[in-house]
């Protein structure tokens, strides 16, 4: 099966003073991300170590995020698949970016941490073992230049509340 699938979004620079771009200090960098039939738009910048606003996203971010929200979905489908029940998912993901000498740059490397708590025991090796698969899997990981790795720890939680998602 070859199924070929797009993706659209819009992206608005909301970043003009009042002048434009007439100068590298002139504007903003803020930006906003839309996506059809979704309610809410991410609010967008560079890194602050580029002249970007803090208190929003910037693409290295969303990047990192993409990557740990592919894995956590394959692993919950392939987890769901095994019969095996998963009661939270955690993941703190970190990305290092290395900038080229002529203010270029490249992602080396991420690093997903997902904690994931089940209910059985019996199946924390073939919880741990999902993770592989699930990087095997993701459409993400397997479009990036860099390494992406998973450091992966299964917490088992026999008496865990269903409906929890406290850790």
């Amino acid at each position: 099966m070859n199924r070929q699938h797009s993706y659209e979004v819009s992206t608005r620079w909301t970043g003009n003073r009042g002048s434009g771009t007439s100068g590298y200090r002139a504007y903003s960098r803020d930006h906003e991300i839309r996506a059809a039939k979704k309610a809410v738009s991410i609010l967008g910048s560079s890194d602050p170590a580029f002249r970007g606003d803090p208190s929003r996203y910037n693409p290295e971010e969303l990047l990192v995020a993409s990557l740990s929200a592919c894995h956590l979905l394959w692993y919950l489908h392939l987890c769901a698949d095994a019969g095996i029940v998963v009661l939270d998912y955690a993941d703190s993901a970190q990305g290092v970016m290395q900038e080229t000498a002529d203010g270029g740059g490249r992602f080396t490397e991420v690093v997903l941490r997902p904690r994931v708590r089940i209910r059985r025991d019996d199946q924390k090796a073939e919880a741990l073992r999902l993770h592989d698969e699930a990087h095997r899997l993701c459409f993400i990981a397997n479009s990036v230049n860099f390494e992406v790795r998973h450091a992966s720890e299964i917490v088992v939680d026999e008496e865990g509340d269903l409906n929890s998602s406290a850790s």
